[in-house]
């Protein structure tokens, strides 16, 4: 029992470790919100499409796509889809449904999850978890970009505008370039993945400290 708990702090220890970090940095204001808002967009446009990119590019593909998992994925995805906007549809009013539905049925399982694998599994894990990200980012995002269109005035619902949303999407972008690039096995230069790698390891550390920062009281 003693060598379990030990094997679960040391895999997980690192990640709260980091969100931790980001409740101290903010509580005496070595970041603010700011930071906060503009290193996430530097995560979200740039270190996690690279980081995705690469995890997909280097994984044994024959090995990692599991078709059972990501089917079973699906499928609790789109329940869970489907469940939250009935439950949106009979609480909230018309205004929020949209909003309520894509907070209710998205996870974490982006950050944490591929921190969690990278802690537990290292690079392995990275591409590994890629993999299964890629389609839970595609899931999220896709099924997400329609709710938010039917129930905003704002966004167009027409499907040229929500296709034109979900696939303008970098983290989008970078699953469905690295996939085939996988599969045909495409060289690229060893100084382009170098650079790459640089961006993907500023990732989690740097996305576990934004969302710290986001939980830190004001």
């Amino acid at each position: 029992m003693l060598a379990l708990l030990i094997q679960t702090l040391n895999i997980t220890a690192p990640v709260f470790a980091m969100l931790f970090m980001g409740v101290l940095l903010k509580r005496i204001h070595l970041i603010d919100d700011n930071f906060n808002r503009v290193a996430s967009q530097l995560v979200f446009n740039v270190c996690m499409p690279a980081l995705l990119f690469l995890g997909i590019y280097h994984a044994d593909l024959a090995a990692a796509v599991k078709p059972g998992v990501l089917l079973y994925f699906i499928v609790a995805t789109l329940a869970g889809f489907g469940i939250a906007w009935g439950m949106a549809i009979w609480r909230s009013p018309m205004a929020d449904r949209g909003i309520y539905t894509q907070g209710a049925f998205r996870g974490n399982n982006g950050v944490i999850g591929l921190a969690l694998a990278a802690s537990l599994y290292g690079d392995y894990g990275i591409s590994l978890g890629a993999v299964l990200a890629g389609l839970v980012i595609l899931m999220y995002n896709s099924l997400s970009a329609v709710v938010l269109a039917v129930y905003s005035p704002d966004l167009k619902s027409d499907p040229w505008s929500i296709c034109k949303s979900i696939f303008s999407n970098p983290l989008i972008i970078s699953v469905l370039v690295a996939a085939p690039m996988a599969y045909g096995q495409v060289p690229l230069p060893n100084w382009l993945l170098t650079s790459g790698d640089y961006l993907a390891q500023m990732t989690l550390p740097l996305a576990l400290i934004c969302i710290g920062g986001t939980l830190s009281p004001a």
